[in-house]
Order: C-alpha cells, then sequence, then structure tokens
C-alpha cells in the first residue's frame, strides 16, 4: 500500500516538476508571445479573422482558443473576436478525409474561409502534422499569417511560419501544458486591446 502510494506521488511530482521546468523555459520567448498577440490584434482591429486548427490534444486547444476569443476570457464588456476552430464540424472533416484524404482536412476550409491578413493558429506538438502543415502552405500563398505552437524542434511548420513558439521538450501532454499556458496568455493579450 506504502509503495503504491509512495508510486503515485512520485509520478505526480515528476510531472509537475517536468511542467514547471518546460514553463521556466517559456520565459525566454516572452518577444515571441507578444508578436503573437500583436499579430492576432492587428488582424482583428482591420475586420480580420483567426482560424485555429489541432489534432487530438491540440484539436481541443483550438477550440478552447476560439470559445475565449468569441466569448470572453476575463471581461464580458468587449466585442466578440472573430476566431474559428477548424477541427469542430465533424461532418467537414469527415467529408474531407473521405474525399480528398485527411492530410487536406484543415486546408479545404483555409481555402473555404481564410482571406488575406487573416491569421492561421497551427498547433502540432510535433510540428509534423501533415493536415497542419498543408493548411499552414496554402495560408502562406493567401496572403495570411502563420503562427504555430510546437514541441523542441518546431518541425517542418517552423519553415512555413510567421512566427513558431517552440516548447522544450518531446514529452506531448507537457508540450499541450505549456500551450494552453501560451495561448491563456495571448488571450489576455489580445482581449486588453478591445
Amino acid at each position: 500500500m506504502t509503495q503504491k502510494t509512495l508510486s503515485k506521488q512520485d509520478t505526480i511530482n515528476r510531472r509537475i516538476n517536468e511542467t514547471l521546468k518546460v514553463l521556466e523555459e517559456v520565459k525566454h520567448q516572452t518577444e515571441l508571445i507578444e508578436l503573437t498577440a500583436e499579430l492576432i490584434i492587428n488582424a482583428f482591429k482591420a475586420k480580420n479573422k483567426l482560424l485555429i486548427c489541432g489534432n487530438g490534444g491540440s484539436a481541443a486547444d483550438s477550440q478552447h482558443i476560439a470559445a475565449e476569443m468569441i466569448g470572453k476570457f476575463y471581461r464580458i464588456d468587449r466585442p466578440a473576436l472573430p476566431a474559428i476552430a477548424l477541427n469542430t464540424n465533424s461532418s467537414i472533416i469527415t467529408a474531407i478525409g473521405n474525399d480528398f484524404g485527411y492530410d487536406r482536412t484543415f486546408l479545404r476550409q483555409v481555402e473555404a474561409l481564410g482571406e488575406k491578413n487573416d491569421v492561421l493558429l497551427a498547433i502540432s506538438t510535433s510540428g509534423n502534422s501533415e493536415n497542419i502543415l498543408e493548411a499552414s502552405k496554402l495560408a502562406k500563398q493567401k496572403a495570411m499569417k502563420v503562427i504555430s505552437l510546437t514541441g523542441d524542434t518546431g518541425g517542418k511548420l517552423k519553415d512555413v511560419s510567421d512566427v513558431t513558439l517552440m516548447v522544450c521538450s518531446k514529452n506531448t501532454p507537457i508540450i499541450q501544458n505549456a500551450h494552453i499556458t501560451i495561448c491563456h496568455i495571448i488571450c489576455e493579450l489580445v482581449e486588453n486591446e478591445f
């Protein structure tokens, strides 16, 4: 009994400490976080929108951030800000996946919804998710700004992004812990301008 309790406590402490270490590294990216917020603020002020995409846990983060922008982060006394999570419509995702292939699930939506000076927030812990890469490449062709949230190397995504926020880890859940922290900070900075 004591051995199992210690093992659970060790797991808890190890994961908390790992997250704290990664967040300490994120402190070195404050200028990139501010730049990211500025790109989104400028888009909103110019009546453009934010498109967000991710797979799995990053899909959940995409929905979360869109909800913060449209609803509220802290303040209810500001206008709704136009943000769309591209992974939320299962009919669109499955139709595109079936008819065109999964690698085009977000590309087709960027094609339909993305406009010049919009922002695509591309979330991929590896930086190599094919459907995220394809959407990002098209976004660049459409003169959109591409911001990526990745793990430690940035993967292929860093090469097609205007700004890449790389979290110094290879551990997917730990990267996602940092991604949501970064996104919450961005939400606050954006909201403060409206």
